[in-house]
Parts: C-alpha cells; structure tokens; sequence
C-alpha cells in the first residue's frame, strides 16, 4: 500500500468540501466525533454514516453511503480494518472521489479494489493531522 504524496493530501484536502464519515459516532468523547468536529469547524461539510444515531453533530445521520444525496468527495471511515473492504466497495458503488482510513487503519484488499477502480486512497492517516498540516 503506498498512500498519496504529502503535495497530493493537500490538494485532496484544499479540494474537497462534503466528507462522509462511516462510523462517526454521536459519543463527543470518541475519536471520531472530536476529529469530526474539528473538520466541520474547519468549513468541511461533515455527513455521519451510521445506522443507530438519529443526529451527529446538528446533522441528520444516514444509515449508509448509499443514503448520502450528491456528491461524496471524501469517504472517512472509522471502522475496525476488517471492515474496510465492504465500505470500499460502497465508495466506489457511489462515486466517490476518495477513501480516507483514519490512523491505524488499513487493509490491502480495500487498497487493491480502491486502486483497480482509480479511487484515491490514504491509509492509516488522521485527516485532522494531515489537515493541521496544510491549512
């Protein structure tokens, strides 16, 4: 696996407006919710994936990708690595332009599928370290 060059994050993320985060929990003490927070408050348009919660951050959550109306620029997922190749093959149903695992995240068979479909894609990176770093 062999993330995008430094110059490529920053465009991706200098680019992108709607972020679609698989796993954003409604919890303000877990990972995904601080993290997500912070890219809303950034000017990012945060969409929560998650079947069991209602609202997320004064959003409406959906229970899928499939459920997210218009365009996806950045699929976040926070869910465990065995996960990933079912949400990969999500992202790429709904077109969107990019898959982002969150730190420690990985998992070479979403990589493969990601790649073979030309779907740009970071593993095992925070996208508000990375966001920090090039704002």
């Amino acid at each position: 696996m062999e993330n995008p060059t430094n110059e490529e994050i920053k465009i991706l993320l200098h680019e992108s407006k709607r972020i679609a985060v698989v796993g954003l929990s409604d919890n303000p003490d877990r990972t995904s919710y601080m993290v997500s927070e912070a890219m809303q408050k950034a000017g990012y348009d945060i969409i929560p994936v998650n079947p069991t919660a209602d609202t997320i951050l004064g959003v409406k959550a959906v229970a899928s990708l499939k459920d997210v109306e218009g365009e996806i620029d950045i699929v976040n997922v926070f869910r465990r690595s065995e996960f990933l190749p079912e949400v990969a093959k999500e992202t790429i149903e709904v077109g969107a332009k990019s898959f982002w695992a969150q730190l420690g995240l990985e998992n070479q068979e979403a990589y493969d599928m990601l790649q073979e479909k030309g779907v740009q894609t970071v593993m095992n990176r925070c996208i508000k370290v990375e966001h920090a770093k090039w704002k």
